[in-house]
């Protein structure tokens, strides 16, 4: 008996001691738990050493200031590869020029492949005329809410942000519903002998800009206007010349840009408001004289060229080497992206230094490109601008290919193939119900070699942005015509506020040559809301705006010449004015002033009443 009460007695003791020990131990083992999370990061160093350090981060400083040890540094692996730089003659560059995807410049044995489904996707990353044989630098990439894209008043990009889904800003009441001229600019022409090049071509949308007062004294703007609150348009155009205007008057502010050859699409202004402009040349030819195509960034305190990259280059697979896409930039890591129609893509580091103070402004930029091989259609190249959602970058191309590419690793996320040349910019929508991509494309590809009159469908597209998930398709039969096609060539209206239950196309070419077809779709199933047949196709981009009152209307203008104000609620046309000849180019929208360019080589400021 006593034998079992000491038994008992010990067994007890142990029991109350393992209790004590556990309740007397929380501190530690809390403590070794974050020891043993820094020793991990921290490999390769003094154990001893490091434990001493973090017990004594841990006593001195909360959790939420420990700082971890950093990871080493990447290093981008390149090779080194004979690229050939022939010579290539401009005058023998033109667009119908197929890529070639074989030869010296392939190097197919450096290839990435990605398989979606049963296609095997191959792409490149280049550093220079370097392939890139690690993973590319990761710049943290990250684009917000589309309305903090720019930092400045104004439209700088093409349909105004990372969402093309805005070409207006500011206010305005509309009362008498109105248009009325105010002033017009006389611009000139290009003539190419078979071809002629007048005023603004597509995408050809005006930036419209009010500088900060220091930058606006910083630049080399007419005296008489750096003291007064001046909004500026900047206007690159087919006849070569970037113009400077007075948004109230149309008058110069400061001489033109000439860079001696067309620039069809939409520049860029950089969207920190820091006074620099990027712009794409868009032919090779003026009269007799031709030249490769070159990108270009300027800077707008002296309009000195800082940096131009050339389009016809031995990496691309396409030596048609135009730069019709407005670039974007990410302003947290002085970032450009910039496609261009021989197949790369552009993720240029700036490496910008401005000093406000002192007017001193350079960059150094280093480039990085992706390079891919269309496997729908041998045609690459882009001529949309890119969209983004975060890192996701969206661009569909002449071939029918439709990526979604994160820009920090540029790799593919996911494909689609869209089946024709799609050139208008994608438009990016987020909702409670998902991230939606609304495209269309053209009537081109499919109809090479077919007996002509020919057509094919216009198909408008709905997309998952982040699975890439067909949500909806619909289609419109259209006239296929060389070099002036039919199908969606402006940018669609993604609708808003009183609207937001639409998605507006602006189709080409539906009945004839001469006649087009808007649409109003309803957003969740692709039905038509209603429909308006023009007398006159338009390949111009409308643009929504609201007046004051609340109420939404829109602004868009045709190949006979005619800007219409339209109620978009309906489709019917309030009133009508000319501008002259046909308008390929796309209006932006400040305040209550409309500006476009067209081919009666005008510019046009126009007031909404």
């Amino acid at each position: 008996m006593r034998i079992k009460r000491v038994l008992y007695t010990l067994i007890f003791l142990v029991a109350v001691s393992a209790v004590l020990l556990i309740l007397t131990s929380k501190n530690d083992s809390n403590t070794k738990a974050t020891n043993d999370i820094t020793d991990v990061s921290a490999s390769g160093t003094n154990n001893h050493e490091t434990n001493q350090t973090n017990n004594q981060t841990v006593q001195n400083e909360s959790p939420d200031d420990i700082t971890l040890p950093s990871e080493p540094a990447f290093v981008m692996e390149t090779v080194s590869v004979p690229l050939s730089h022939d010579l290539v003659d401009p005058r023998g560059v033109n667009p119908d020029i197929l890529p070639v995807y074989t030869g010296s410049n392939a190097f197919s044995e450096y290839a990435r492949e990605k398989i979606f489904g049963n296609i095997r996707f191959k792409y490149w990353h280049f550093h220079g005329f370097d392939i890139i044989t690690s993973g590319v630098p990761n710049p943290g990439i990250f684009f917000g809410a589309p309305e903090d894209y720019t930092d400045v008043e104004g439209i700088t990009t093409f349909r105004g942000n990372h969402y093309r889904n805005n070409a207006d800003f500011g206010t305005r009441l509309v009362s008498e519903k109105k248009l009325e001229i105010v002033w017009t600019k006389d611009i000139s022409a290009i003539n190419n002998g078979s071809s002629y090049w007048p005023g603004v071509g597509w995408t050809g949308q005006p930036l419209i800009i009010h500088w900060e007062e220091d930058i606006r004294k910083l630049m080399n703007i007419n005296e008489s206007l750096k003291n007064t609150d001046l909004v500026e348009v900047i206007y690159p155009t087919l006849c070569g010349n970037i113009y400077f205007l007075n948004l109230s008057d149309g008058k110069e502010t400061r001489n033109p840009i000439n860079i001696g050859f067309s620039i069809k699409g939409t520049g860029m202004i950089d969207p920190r408001g820091y006074p620099i402009l990027y712009t794409g040349q868009g032919l090779n030819q003026n009269g007799e004289n031709y030249a490769h195509h070159e990108y270009r960034i300027f800077s707008l305190i002296d309009q000195t060229e800082l940096f131009s990259i050339t389009g016809t280059t031995p990496e691309a697979f396409r030596i048609w080497g135009a730069f019709d896409p407005s670039g974007l930039l990410d302003k947290n890591t002085d970032t450009l992206i910039q496609p261009g129609e021989n197949g790369l893509l552009y993720r240029i580091k700036l490496n910008t230094q401005f000093d406000r103070e002192k007017g001193e402004l350079s960059i150094n930029p280093e480039v990085i490109k992706y390079r891919y091989e269309n496997p729908f259609d041998p045609n690459i190249g882009y001529e949309n601008s890119p969209v983004f959602y975060k890192n996701y970058l969206y661009l569909a191309d002449n071939g029918g290919l439709l990526q979604c590419i994160d820009i920090n690793t540029l790799e593919p996320v996911w494909i689609a193939n869209v089946e024709d040349d799609t050139d208008s910019t994608i438009v990016l929508e987020e909702t409670d119900d998902g991230v939606f991509l609304y495209t269309g494309n053209e009537a081109d590809i499919r109809c090479l070699g077919k007996p002509q009159p020919t057509s094919a469908a216009c198909q408008l597209r709905k997309f998952n942005a982040l699975t890439g998930e067909l949500i909806w398709q619909k289609e419109y039969d259209c006239i296929y015509q060389y070099g002036v096609n039919g199908g969606l060539l402006s940018t669609p209206v993604i609708g808003k506020n009183d609207i937001s239950d639409l998605v507006i196309f602006n189709i080409c070419k539906t009945e004839d040559a001469q006649k087009g077809r808007m649409v109003a779709l309803d957003k969740k199933t692709g039905e038509e809301v209603w429909v308006r047949n023009l007398d006159y196709y338009s390949w111009s981009s409308p643009v929504d705006f609201m007046s004051d009152d609340g109420k939404t209307y829109m602004i868009f203008c045709d190949s006979s010449g005619k800007m219409h104000l339209m109620d978009p609620a309906n489709g019917n046309i309030i009133d009508t004015i000319s501008v002259g000849l046909n308008v390929e180019g796309s209006p932006a929208i400040y305040n209550d002033m409309v500006v476009v360019g067209t081919y009666a080589k005008k510019i046009y400021g126009i007031r909404i009443k």
